[in-house]
């Protein structure tokens, strides 16, 4: 089992990694349900009990594939999800740009924070959701509104945690001002670190915990990605376009030697120097193969000294990859 780790200063305590269920929608690849709920409950086995969904993913598939495999062991899971992203054409929304060639459409409006809540229990097949977030924040909503919308679901007991997605230091102050946040997600890796000048260190001031999304860079830090079939959701991402890709995986070798010294795999080192990042950071690499669970559970025993940490930075300063930056 997994060591544990609490989220914030305040907040529940869950395994140290947990486990990101959006790969189980083809985002990268052929997704099968039976072996996507095996997935998730082998994790359980491990102690990677925080299991992160939101309705967006397979337009609330994923969510249904959380409930099946919790379905008898609800004590075990820590269920996290998200809400604000909107497909429903008939459902307001604005449009935020991503920077990867296309906008989402975001509501926080209080009468549809209240909507995708019951929506997401139904589909959870469960009452109470542990961990909700704002997947982002509405440009034409004040965040107060929105977290002010979303305990109301903490007061009504549907929801016993709240956190927040994609969203600026400034804008985490507010949003804890209205309710305490326990966690904020935002992409973390050693291959996008800009959010160490200023989001990580308000969170740490505000003893709030960090949930790294894509902490392997997409799957580019396991050191396994040479090429993207046309259909994968990567193509989007513009540090994989053209020649960054390439140029990328030139730049990144000196850390993919790193961890075969240190008798590691490429995304253990990557995960195991998050975990070294701090006690309220709690990485969620998702992966299909239960295989690949047992290894990222291995990074837990992967210690890494002052010296070794420098070394890193040396090797991965922030700004190293070559591509922009994304919301």
């Amino acid at each position: 089992m997994i060591p544990k780790r609490r989220l914030g200063t305040d907040g529940p305590v869950v395994g140290c990694l947990g486990y990101g269920a959006m790969v189980l929608e083809g985002y990268y690849g052929p997704s099968d349900d039976e072996q996507a709920v095996e997935t998730i409950r082998h994790a359980l086995d491990l102690g990677i009990d925080m299991l992160d969904s939101a309705d967006a993913y397979g337009n609330g598939h994923n969510e249904e594939l959380i409930g099946r495999a919790i379905a008898d062991r609800r004590n075990n899971a820590f269920v996290c999800t998200k809400f604000g992203i909107v497909f429903d054409e008939s459902e307001s929304a604005t449009e935020l740009p991503t920077g990867w060639g296309f906008s989402l459409r975001i509501n926080g409006k209080p009468t549809y924070v209240r909507k995708a809540l019951d929506a997401s229990l139904r589909r959870l097949h469960t009452d109470v959701i542990d961990l909700w977030y704002a997947h982002y924040p509405d440009p034409s909503t004040p965040i107060e509104e929105t977290v002010g919308a979303m305990a109301a679901g903490v007061s009504a007991g549907k929801v016993r945690y709240l956190g927040l997605s994609n969203v600026t230091a400034e804008q985490v102050r507010r949003a804890h001002d209205v309710h305490p946040i326990a966690a904020v997600q935002y992409e973390y890796s050693l291959w996008r670190r800009e959010i160490e000048i200023s989001l990580l260190p308000t969170l740490k001031e505000l003893g709030i915990a960090l949930v790294p999304w894509s902490p392997l860079g997409g799957g580019f830090l396991t050191g396994t990605v040479t090429q993207l079939d046309k259909d994968d959701f990567r193509q989007h991402n513009p540090k994989y376009a053209g020649s960054n890709l390439t140029a990328n995986r030139d730049r990144f070798a000196p850390l993919l030697d790193l961890a075969k010294q240190l008798g590691a795999t490429p995304s253990q080192l990557a995960l195991a120097w998050l975990l070294h990042r701090g006690e309220d950071i709690v990485p969620i690499p998702g992966t299909r193969r239960p295989e690949r669970i047992d290894e990222n559970a291995g990074a837990a025993n992967v210690t890494l000294d002052s010296d070794r940490l420098a070394q890193i930075d040396r090797l991965a300063p922030a700004g190293l990859a070559q591509g922009a930056t994304l919301v």
